[in-house]
């Protein structure tokens, strides 16, 4: 595995942010990965989906939005698109050889298919997104995901059948738009966080394996 930690630019008017490359031997493309809202790119959720997506020759570039970088409240969403935007294109620079997916956790996720729908982000090949936030909790509403039919790449959704941000019925105006580029797949059992009901779970794979192996058959199809 080659590890790379550095810093970059995220927005002119911000401190540089924090980054790490994560490359398996053998990898075939270059997740840039975003974390939530709620923590940085250490947590233990976000080193679990990178360390699945290595297990499948998936690299990965984490990095941190300036918020979470210094701590404080969220950023102008200006910010966080810049810093998305960026992130993209250091991945490009640091592995012009791998094609790019990008995606994320949550906000993260979000926050990138706001940057692709504007598009800001170039010669990306498609996007995974880890439980996307629908609505806020308790709100239900598909505002959100009004922005997805402007994308103009495959789609990748992982969401949980117990995510409380996330009401599939909601969702299904924006996959009638979406069909043909966007892959659903719902996780059994799982919340926004990815926590398992076991009693409840049929499948007996790791969650966050199962996210690794269907982000691989998923590129390979592309």
């Amino acid at each position: 595995m080659k590890t790379k930690e550095l810093l970059f630019s995220a927005h002119r008017d911000k401190p540089d942010v924090s980054s790490v490359l994560e490359v398996p031997q053998g990898a075939t493309e270059l997740l840039v990965l975003a974390h939530g809202a709620g923590a940085g790119m250490y947590h233990q959720n976000m080193q679990r989906i990178a360390e699945a997506m290595h297990g499948e020759r998936i690299a990965t570039l984490r990095y941190q939005f300036p918020f979470r970088e210094r701590g404080g409240g969220r950023d102008s969403l200006e910010v966080s698109l810049s810093t998305v935007e960026r992130a993209v294109e250091l991945a490009g620079i640091l592995e012009p050889e791998l094609p790019i997916i990008a995606g994320g956790h949550s906000f993260g996720g979000r926050m990138t298919s706001i940057a692709a729908s504007q598009g800001r982000l170039c010669n990306v090949k498609g996007f995974v997104f880890c439980a996307f936030p629908l609505h806020p909790r308790g709100k239900p509403s598909n505002e959100r995901a009004q922005h997805l039919p402007e994308i103009k790449a495959p789609l990748l959704f992982f969401t949980g059948s117990k995510d409380s941000l996330f009401t599939a019925e909601l969702f299904k105006p924006i996959h009638q738009q979406i069909r043909q580029s966007a892959t659903i797949h719902t996780l059994d059992s799982v919340d926004h966080g990815y926590r398992v009901s076991k009693r409840s779970r049929r499948s007996e794979e790791d969650v966050f394996e199962e996210m690794g192996r269907l982000t691989r058959q998923w590129l390979d199809r592309l």
